[in-house]
């Protein structure tokens, strides 16, 4: 599995990194600090190998979490059902909540710092995903 991590705080990605790895949970972790590098190696990626899940933070300089969201939107079809985006963020606003749930990419919002227990629910909702994907094309 391919796993980008998007986020310009240096010790948060870190810390991310490492529990992601010490989990097992993916093959490759690419880190982006920009929103903006991060988009343009996805639409790069997105024919060939795009990551399954993509961790983002919404408070960045220049191109934020929300725009990064809105800039992919011409891509969505063809990532729907192949890349998940993960929110991270600090923030306990409700708004933020409300908002990511009007993206159709944008599986999950996570309070920083992300722990164990949540990297394990999405390691299982992954794979729920994918036996039943496996079952419908089976």
């Amino acid at each position: 599995m391919k796993t980008y991590l998007i986020d310009d705080d240096t010790l948060s990605t870190y810390l991310t990194e490492q529990l992601l790895r010490a989990e097992g949970f993916s093959n490759t972790i690419n880190t982006f600090d920009s929103a903006q590098q991060a988009l343009q190696q996805l639409v790069e990626d997105k024919d060939k190998a795009a990551p399954q899940v993509v961790f983002l933070d919404l408070n960045m300089p220049a191109m934020n979490g929300w725009e990064f969201l809105d800039a992919l939107a011409p891509y969505e079809g063809e990532l729907l059902g192949h890349c998940h985006i993960y929110i991270l963020t600090s923030s306990l606003a409700l708004a933020d909540l409300e908002k990511s749930k009007s993206y159709d990419l944008v599986s999950g919002l996570i309070h920083k710092p992300i722990d164990i227990e949540e990297i394990r629910a999405i390691q299982s909702q992954l794979e729920e995903e994918d036996t039943s994907s496996n079952c419908v094309q089976g």
